[in-house]
């Protein structure tokens, strides 16, 4: 699929006293975009979760460089950094304000479980396991060539 661009408006109850966006909340923006990734290639949450699959989150990296604001769109920019079967890594950069300036970066890195055991999609569930394998490689793909987000959007 490539770089997937997920966005979204900085709500007022998002912000501190300061007036800017409290930290936590770009966790929250990192998950409200990872699902509208799956979505968009093919594997939304209700479906993973009717397999009995769970994906939590083993691994969670933030670098905050500049504020955003009440008001604010930030753009989420989702792509599958490593997928192997039984782990999933996800890298954003969140673009602030004026499209072009970094406000934050971030990594996640999520598991695969059924019945409280982590599984490989590869055995467990082989259809979701080539739907992310597909996207995945096609990440690469664009990577490899030089395709960007601005020139592919997701949404």
């Amino acid at each position: 699929m490539g770089m997937y661009r997920y966005e979204r408006k900085v709500q007022y109850h998002e912000t501190d006293k300061m007036g800017i966006t409290h930290h936590a909340n770009y966790v929250k923006w990192m998950e409200e975009a990872r699902v509208a990734y799956l979505e968009a290639v093919g594997l939304p949450f209700e479906k993973i979760e009717a397999e009995g699959i769970v994906s939590p989150v083993v691994r969670l990296t933030i670098d905050y460089k500049l504020p955003s604001t009440f008001g604010d769109t930030v753009t989420v920019l989702v792509s599958v950094e490593r997928y192997n079967g039984f782990l999933f890594e996800i890298s954003y950069r969140m673009i602030g304000r004026d499209g072009e300036e970094t406000i934050a970066e971030a990594h996640s890195s999520h598991c695969f479980m059924k019945n409280g055991r982590i599984v490989s999609l590869k055995r467990s569930d082989p259809s979701m396991h080539e739907l992310l394998e597909n996207a995945f490689s096609g990440d690469r793909r664009e990577e490899r060539d030089g395709a960007s987000a601005e020139e592919k959007p997701g949404t």
